[in-house]
């Protein structure tokens, strides 16, 4: 399933994530300046390569600090390829705004690099002895789909499922995606483990980690309700309340 669009009104522009959106691509474009070799150093240093911190003298053999743990942070800013970021950014841009909307800029910032950290972690701790940089946003915008989860499991998302060469375009429950998509991970993952050469190189349980986190922080870190403006009886999109309930007629 491919999300195609989010029924959950926001009050605010999310500038953040446009902010976010705006530095993956920038990343991405000075990645592509890079000729082949300088672009290997550079994200053997700047994407998260799991056996520099396992493994201390091969990290020191091959030039990298393995005291310097800010790859645990800054992988989450460079993607391999223009699928990957384009499909990444586009989630990103679904499901974004409207927790940016319930956290504010500075808390939703705190909060994404939060799940790209956790991300990069739980990918470290079952990839240790990986030489393979790891690199992408997807761990930090698990960890938005989970808080997007746990505070609209009623609210609907529009869905795109492919048959065969023909779109088929889905009403389905946030909640429902979620589980979904977060199930696959872990079958994905636990996969990987006893088949690395069939994991497709796929960072599964840095999805898998940093959807936990964002899951599991996100109800600490919202803000009150008092903070938002009012809302007007003409908000909201698809039929639905701010809550992500569905309106019933005259409410």
């Amino acid at each position: 399933m491919f999300p195609v669009a989010s029924a959950v009104p926001v009050r605010f522009p999310p500038f953040v994530v446009y902010a976010l959106v705006a530095v993956n691509v920038l990343a991405f474009v000075f990645e592509l300046s890079l000729p082949a070799r300088a672009l290997e150093d550079f994200l053997q240093r700047w994407a998260l390569v799991p056996l520099r911190y396992s493994d201390p003298n091969w990290a020191m053999r091959h030039g990298l600090d393995p005291d310097n743990y800010l790859p645990f942070f800054t992988n989450t800013y460079l993607h391999g390829g223009w699928f990957h970021i384009v499909s990444n950014m586009w989630t990103l841009w679904i499901f974004g705004p409207a927790v940016e909307d319930r956290l504010g800029k500075i808390r939703f910032f705190i909060f994404y690099s939060a799940c790209g950290i956790g991300a990069s972690i739980a990918h470290a701790l079952t990839n240790l002895d990986s030489a393979i940089p790891a690199l992408g946003a997807s761990g930090a915008i698990a960890g938005v789909i989970g808080a997007y989860m746990r505070l609209f499991p009623h609210a609907r998302l529009i869905v795109m499922v492919p048959i065969l060469f023909f779109p088929l375009f889905l009403e389905v429950p946030a909640s429902v995606f979620a589980a979904i998509w977060f199930a696959t991970q872990v079958v994905q993952g636990v996969g990987a483990l006893f088949a690395p050469a069939v994991g497709g190189g796929v960072a599964w349980w840095a999805h898998v980690g940093g959807f936990a986190v964002g899951w599991a922080i996100i109800r600490h870190v919202q803000q009150k309700e008092r903070h938002y403006r009012r809302w007007y009886p003409d908000e909201g999109r698809l039929g639905f309340r701010p809550e992500g309930f569905r309106r019933r007629h005259g409410r």
